[in-house]
């Protein structure tokens, strides 16, 4: 059977060095995008301006490079695009698929709280989806900022993850633009998916809730739905998200404490269940990832999140060694 040519992508933001359980992703999304000569892109979403930094951006696309990962096009950058978002959300608004919502999050919190709340734990109460003309006036004339939510109907859909299987969700009517301008992440992320032509994402699990909703927000904007792949994370042996506090979690702690850079590129390989031929143990990160290709199987991808040690992010990798991963 002939294989589906998808272009996939990995799109961090620039607030921090990448860990490894961030270039474990990297390595993944590239693999399962080129292993069936796709395209792969790089987009930085940095539309927290304020925690976002240039240097951030450049660690990253270094070390990404570092591991012997290309990508095609120039990297976009969310900052640089507030124009066309806001151009979405007129055309929606237009549409009648937006309203604005006065509402704060200590207001949300409360409602979902009360006796007679929304089902759905977080979900919103829908304070400001039926507002008359009239009370919108009255609460911008208070000063009140406004963010955009979505007007969802509260769609459910079933999709089928390639990692995690069938899976469903509704979705609420959630925020598409922030009350101080700021599109939000899903608004953001769909209209930059699309643009770019992306119809694989590869991503860390915790974000599969994500799906619903953006699943929608293509549908709405006339695009395809795209495959989606959620792997499991790496975590901290306290089972918490890599951090520094955790050790030497990032390409330049690692290389701090004595591993090479083909040395953390065979061991994140050997986490994905990429064994590699021990005749590459002193090979280049490009040609590591070349023959890693050849040998990269969606069924042998693990199921469940990988745990580091405290001792094994305190002590080095010896070079093309596969097994050490305790």
């Amino acid at each position: 059977m002939m294989a589906t040519v998808s272009t996939g992508r990995f799109a961090p933001s620039p607030t921090g060095d990448l860990h490894l359980g961030n270039l474990r992703t990297a390595v993944l999304a590239w693999l399962w995008a080129r292993r069936d000569r796709g395209g792969f892109i790089v987009r930085m979403e940095d539309l927290d301006r304020v925690t976002s930094r240039p240097e951030f951006e450049r660690s990253q696309l270094a070390d990404l490079e570092a591991l012997g990962l290309d990508w095609d096009g120039v990297v976009v950058r969310q900052s640089e695009r507030f124009d066309r978002y806001h151009e979405v959300l007129v055309d929606l608004e237009a549409r009648g698929l937006t309203f604005e919502c006065f509402c704060t999050r200590r207001e949300i919190a409360q409602a979902a709280s009360a006796p007679n709340g929304p089902a759905t734990s977080g979900a919103y109460p829908g304070t400001c989806r039926n507002l008359s003309e009239a009370r919108r006036r009255r609460l911008r004339d208070e000063g009140r900022p406004a963010a955009i939510r979505l007007r969802s109907d509260h769609r459910c859909t079933v999709f089928v993850d390639e990692v995690l299987g069938e899976r469903s969700g509704c979705v609420d009517d959630v925020v598409l633009r922030r009350n101080d301008g700021v599109p939000a992440y899903n608004l953001a992320v769909v209209i930059d998916d699309v643009a770019q032509g992306i119809d694989l994402v590869v991503r860390g699990d915790d974000l599969v809730d994500t799906v619903p909703t953006q699943a929608l927000l293509r549908e709405v904007l006339g695009a395809a739905r795209a495959r989606f792949a959620h792997v499991p994370l790496v975590m901290s042996e306290r089972g918490t998200r890599l951090a520094k506090r955790d050790g030497a979690v990032t390409l330049a702690d690692r290389h701090a404490i004595g591993d090479s850079t083909s040395a953390v590129l065979w061991w994140l390989l050997a986490s994905i269940g990429v064994e590699l031929d021990r005749d590459l143990a002193h090979a280049s990160p490009r040609e590591l990832m070349t023959s890693a290709l050849d040998l990269f199987d969606r069924d042998r991808l693990p199921r469940e999140a990988l745990r580091l040690t405290d001792e094994f992010l305190a002590r080095p990798l010896p070079d093309g060694d596969a097994t050490n991963r305790n």
